[in-house]
C-alpha cells in the first residue's frame, strides 16, 4: 500500500533545511540537549512520584532526515496490520495497481512527513523496541529548537531544558507505567480491526466525505482529515485515545510548568512567548494543521493540562496519580472536560 522507501527518498527530498549553524553551534546544542535530558529526570520524577527506569528508553538528539526516518519506521510498524488485514479481505490491488498506488501514498506521505519534520521539537516514540529490550526513545529534534529559540529570542541554554522538561516527563510516564504501552498498541489493534472494507463505507465517504472535506477547507468544521475515514466503533476508539493523549500531554505542561521555575531563570517569558507561537502561524500553515489535525493537539496540551490541575486541586498528587494505576484509571474524552466527573468514578 505504501512504498516506503519511495515515502523516505520523497521526505528527504522535499525537507527544508534547517537554521544556519556551524559545526561548533551544532556540537554545542546536542550535547546541551542530552544533558538536559538527563538533568530533567531527577526533578520531572520528584513531581510527579513516578519512579522510572530511564535505562530503557534512549535518548537521540536528531536532524530532521533522521527524525523522518525514525517515525516512518514506527508508521510502517502500525501500518503492517492494516495491510494484513486488506490482503486476507482481498481488497488489496493487484500487482500493477499495487505498484502504482504504492508510490502515490508513498509520495502523500512523503510530504506529510517533509511538512512535520521541521515542526516537532520533540517526541517520545513509546512503539520502537530496541535490540537490548529496550522500550520506547525519546527523539530531540536539534535544529528545530535552535530555530524556534531564535524566532522567539529566548534564552537558548534556558530553552533547550524547557523543551527537555516537557519530553522528559513523556519518557518517564510510559517507563514508570508499564502498561501504557501495550494498552495504547491494543486500542490501534482494535481501530484497525473495526476498518470498514466493504462497498457501503466507500460509497457513504464519496458522498458525505467529499463535502465535509470542503467544510473543513472553509472553517466551517472542526473535522480533521482523520475523521472522515472514522466509522461509529473508530470513533469510540478514537475518543478513548483523545482522552490518554490529552492527559499525557496535559501532565507534561504541568509538570514543565511546576518544575521549570525552580530551574529555568527565563521560564516565565518562554512559556509566554511559546503559548503565543501555537496559536499563531500563516493562513496557510493553520488549514495545514487543521486538515491534519494538529488543531486538536493543540486543544490536548490545553484541555489535559486543566485536567491534571483540576484534579490536583480536588484529591493531591497521590490522588491523581490514581490514574497511573490501571488502563481503568484513565480519563475518556469527556471527563477531560469533565474533571470531578473522573473524580467521582475513581474515588467515589
Amino acid at each position: 500500500m505504501i512504498d516506503w522507501d519511495f515515502a523516505l527518498n520523497t521526505a528527504s527530498r522535499l525537507a527544508r533545511p534547517g537554521p544556519q549553524i556551524s559545526v561548533a553551534e551544532v556540537a554545542e546544542a546536542v550535547a546541551e540537549l542530552r544533558e538536559g535530558a538527563l538533568t530533567s529526570e531527577g526533578p520531572v520524577r520528584e513531581f510527579t512520584n513516578l519512579h522510572a527506569c530511564s535505562a530503557t528508553a534512549p535518548i537521540l538528539v536528531v536532524d530532521r532526515p533522521r527524525w523522518i526516518e525514525a517515525n516512518l519506521d514506527s508508521f510502517k510498524m502500525l501500518m503492517d496490520p492494516l495491510v494484513a488485514k486488506l490482503i486476507e479481505a482481498n481488497k488489496a490491488p493487484g500487482p500493477v495497481g499495487r505498484a502504482v498506488s504504492s508510490k502515490i501514498s508513498g509520495v502523500e506521505l512523503g510530504a506529510l512527513m517533509s511538512f512535520m519534520s521541521s515542526k516537532v521539537l520533540g517526541q517520545f516514540d513509546p512503539f520502537w523496541s530496541g535490540p537490548n529490550g529496550e522500550a520506547g526513545r525519546l527523539l530531540l529534534v536539534a535544529p528545530n529548537i535552535v530555530q524556534v529559540e531564535r524566532q522567539l529570542k529566548v534564552d537558548p541554554h534556558d530553552f533547550r531544558l524547557w523543551v527537555c522538561l516537557h519530553e522528559e516527563t513523556h519518557r518517564v510516564q510510559f517507563t514508570a507505567v508499564d502498561w501504557m504501552r501495550d494498552h495504547l498498541k491494543s486500542l490501534m489493534a482494535e481501530f484497525i480491526d473495526a476498518t470498514d472494507f466493504d462497498a457501503s463505507s466507500l460509497s457513504k465517504f464519496m458522498t458525505e466525505g467529499v463535502s465535509e472535506f470542503i467544510s473543513i477547507v472553509r472553517g466551517s468544521s472542526e473535522s480533521s482529515l482523520g475523521d472522515l475515514f472514522q466509522n461509529d466503533k473508530q470513533r469510540e476508539i478514537v475518543d478513548k485515545m483523545t482522552g490518554i493523549m490529552s492527559l499525557l500531554e496535559g501532565h507534561a505542561d504541568v509538570v514543565m510548568d511546576g518544575v521549570g521555575p525552580e530551574v529555568i531563570p527565563t521560564v516565565e517569558q518562554i512559556r509566554s512567548k511559546f503559548t503565543a507561537r501555537r496559536k499563531g502561524g500563516s493562513s496557510f500553515d493553520r488549514l495545514l494543521r487543521r486538515l491534519l489535525g494538529l488543531e486538536d493537539k493543540m486543544r490536548q496540551y490545553r484541555d489535559g493540562a486543566a485536567f491534571v490541575r483540576a484534579i490536583n486541586d480536588q484529591v493531591g498528587r497521590d490522588g491523581f496519580n490514581a490514574v497511573w494505576e490501571k488502563p481503568a484509571n484513565l480519563p475518556t474524552k469527556a471527563e477531560i472536560l469533565e474533571p470531578s466527573s473522573w473524580v467521582t468514578r475513581v474515588h467515589g
